[in-house]
C-alpha cells in the first residue's frame, strides 16, 4: 500500500487539535469572481483545474490530468495567468502547471487559456513548496518559473519570502540537468536576496540576465515600474552534481 503524504500546509494539525502556525509564502486573498471570471470558471474548471483534495490521493497522477507524458514546466504563482497563457501557447509539446492560490486569478488564467486556445496547462491551488517536495519526482522539470513572487517588504516578513536556501535545494533538485529556473523581481533587495541564496547553492549556476523577451510585461511589472522601480530578470541552470 502507498503510504499517505503529509499533510498540506493548512491542514496540519497538533497532537492537541490546534492548527498549526506555519510560515508561508503567501497569504490567501478574496475568493470573490467578477461575471467574466465566474463563466470562466464555470465552463473550464472542471478539465483544467486540479482540485487541492486530489493531490492527498496517493495514488495522484499528474500525467493523468494532462492526459498524456511530457516535459513538464511548473509555474509558481501565476496570478492571472498573463505570462502562463502567452508561454504555454508557445510550447505545445509541454505540459505546464501553474500553482496559484488566489481563486480569482486563477478564473481569469481560465479566461485567458481558453481565449488563446491553449490546452496544454493545468492549474492547482495547492501550496507550491508542498507540491514541489511530494509530487514532482527528482530530475523531473523541465523548467521552472517564479514570475514577481510577493516581496515581502517589511524586514519582519522577509522569512515568508520564496526563495530561501531550503527552497532553492529543493527546486533545483526537481530540475532535470541542464533545466533553467527564470525569475523576476521588481523588488532590489529581494533580487540581491535571490541571488545570494541562488548563487551559494552548488546545483545552480547563472545570475541577472537581459530581461527575459518571451516574458509578457504584466501588470505586475507594469506595477512595479509606474512605481518607479527597476525589474530585475534572474536566470539559473542547473548542473549535474
Amino acid at each position: 500500500m502507498t503510504p499517505a503524504r503529509p499533510a498540506r500546509p493548512h491542514l496540519r494539525f497538533t497532537d492537541d487539535g490546534r492548527r498549526m502556525r506555519e510560515v508561508l509564502s503567501y497569504s490567501r486573498r478574496g475568493s470573490r469572481f467578477t461575471p467574466s471570471q465566474q463563466a470562466a470558471w464555470d465552463e473550464h474548471h472542471q478539465a483544467w483545474v486540479i482540485p487541492d483534495d486530489v493531490v492527498d490521493d496517493p495514488a495522484f497522477d499528474l500525467t493523468n490530468w494532462f492526459g498524456r507524458s511530457a516535459p513538464l514546466i511548473v509555474e509558481i504563482g501565476s496570478g492571472v495567468g498573463e505570462a502562463t497563457a502567452a508561454l504555454a501557447a508557445s510550447r505545445p509539446a509541454y505540459d505546464v502547471l501553474a500553482l496559484e492560490v488566489w481563486r480569482p486569478g486563477m478564473a481569469s488564467t481560465l479566461e485567458r487559456l481558453a481565449a488563446v486556445g491553449v490546452d496544454n496547462v493545468r492549474l492547482c491551488g495547492v501550496d507550491a513548496v508542498w507540491f514541489l517536495e511530494h509530487l514532482v519526482p527528482a530530475d523531473g522539470l523541465a523548467q521552472l518559473w517564479t514570475f514577481f513572487p510577493d516581496p515581502w517588504p517589511k524586514t519582519r516578513h522577509h522569512k515568508r519570502r520564496l526563495v530561501t536556501p531550503a527552497f532553492a535545494a529543493l527546486a533545483a533538485s526537481r530540475l532535470a540537468v541542464d533545466a533553467e529556473w527564470r525569475l523576476a523581481t521588481d523588488w532590489a533587495d529581494y533580487a540581491e536576496q535571490m541571488v545570494e541564496v541562488l548563487d551559494t547553492e552548488p546545483l545552480l549556476e547563472g545570475g541577472p540576465v537581459e530581461r527575459w523577451v518571451e516574458r509578457p510585461v504584466t501588470k505586475f511589472e507594469r506595477k512595479g515600474l509606474a512605481a518607479g522601480r527597476s525589474i530585475t530578470d534572474l536566470c539559473y541552470r542547473r548542473v549535474s552534481r
